[in-house]
């Protein structure tokens, strides 16, 4: 507990400092190598006390406990490693393994991106996996800035520092090298909307937008800006449409699915102002070449037999409609999947809440979103990895068999929203 506090120290001091006007790293590209052999000429040899600290710019974050071999850097928890980088897209090519014992290795980013999952090594042996990452800052072109709640200021400061975080995780996670090179001509897929699909900063929360990235090959990228406890007007307020707008490129995207927090607003022209809002975030991601996405909001639990977001999916569809905008009706599918879990549905969700998912009630939902990808034709498709083959949410994934390792930390506060 006390170098989980020291680490929250830490990350938030350096925030703080970015925050004042440091600038990040200009440099982009990193080989570095793990492990007491000699490294090559044009990799950095990463040894035990390689603490992270803004100079030299990367390191071990607090709390790691690892061992090196001749060839890897290998633990028997997880651990955490960053490198200073400036905002942009990134590939990160990684050689998993080389523990005498094997391994098997889960990679996540930032704030519990999943990026690799299940990467089984052989004793002694290794394999090559390439993912792409997002690195992003609070900062807007022209002066401007996202304005950050708190818990974005703490406790979910690594999807906003100058750094990029990665996550070992798993069975003995183990790690020989990684390459990490400037990647900005990559599709970007941009996510907004509420704590059922944003970066979640602790077990056991989770939403489909920290699962998303695993589904695809290192071709595109996922930006998630979505943020709990946020409507369609809180965005905009926020200016979380602003900066995605300052770096979207045409040919990138913009899903969007909010519903489950605007459905409170009482004022009698609430669903209105929503439905113009939507339609706003639509009209400003097409005049940048932006390819809008709409995703209505997935039930909640007690909504199985009933719905409980009123009239809210039903307007998404409609401009949908309207707009000829690509729609992946979540709303539905999910309602098709509780139905299949039957009284394990508890198994999807955390505690007793009814609206936040566990790792794998977001994972299947996920699923859905990306066979939505898929039934709707997008150009994405190309990019979903191969050993996704479709989904059917009738034929959901066992919950007894679903594995996925748990991130370090405590147990985190339940969510903004409901």
């Amino acid at each position: 507990m006390q170098a989980k506090k020291l680490f929250n120290v830490l990350v938030a001091a350096g925030l703080m400092a970015f925050e004042r006007g440091a600038s990040a790293a200009e440099k982009t590209a990193f080989n570095f190598s793990f492990g007491t052999n000699p490294a090559a000429p044009d990799a950095i040899q990463i040894s035990t006390t390689n603490l992270y600290r803004t100079t030299p710019g990367y390191g071990f974050e607090p709390g790691a406990k690892v061992s090196l071999t001749e060839n890897s850097c290998v633990s028997d928890q997880p651990f955490y490693f960053s490198i200073a980088l400036p905002e942009g897209n990134y590939l990160v090519t990684a050689r998993l393994g080389g523990a005498a014992g094997g391994s098997t290795n889960t990679v996540k980013s930032e704030l519990r991106r999943l990026m690799l999952e299940k990467i089984v090594a052989a004793p002694g042996n290794f394999e090559v996996r390439t993912f792409a990452v997002n690195v992003r800052t609070p900062r807007i072109a022209g002066g401007d800035r996202v304005h950050l709640k708190e818990r974005e200021r703490t406790n979910e400061m690594w999807n906003w520092d100058e750094k990029l975080t990665l996550e070992f995780n798993g069975t003995q996670p183990s790690v020989a090298a990684l390459k990490i090179e400037r990647a900005d001509a990559l599709p970007t897929v941009y996510l907004l909307g509420d704590s059922t699909v944003c970066d979640q900063p602790t077990e056991p929360w989770n939403s489909w937008g920290q699962m998303l990235p695993r589904f695809f090959k290192p071709e595109v990228v996922v930006a998630n800006h979505a943020e709990s406890g946020e409507t369609l007007r809180s965005s905009l307020g926020a200016k979380r449409l602003d900066k995605i707008l300052s770096t979207m490129k045409p040919g990138d995207y913009l899903f969007l699915q909010f519903g489950h927090n605007d459905m409170k607003d009482r004022a009698t022209n609430a669903l209105a102002v929503y439905k113009l809002n939507l339609k706003k975030f639509v009209f400003s991601a097409r005049e940048k070449g932006g390819i809008p996405v709409l995703v209505t909001s997935m039930e909640r639990k007690n909504g199985v037999d009933h719905d409980t977001l009123d009239g809210y999916p039903a307007t998404v569809r409609e401009v949908a409609n309207e707009e000829g905008v690509a729609l992946i009706d979540l709303h539905a599918l999910s309602k098709t999947f509780y139905n299949a879990l039957g009284r394990q549905i508890d198994k999807a969700f955390q505690f007793q809440d009814g609206t936040h998912h566990n790792n794998y009630g977001s994972y299947e939902l996920a699923k859905c979103i990306v066979e939505g990808i898929k039934q709707n034709k997008l150009g994405l498709t190309k990019s979903i990895r191969d050993d996704f083959t479709g989904f059917d949410p009738a034929h959901p994934d066992s919950v007894e068999t679903f594995e996925m390792p748990a991130s370090p930390g405590a147990i985190g506060a339940r969510p903004l929203g409901d």
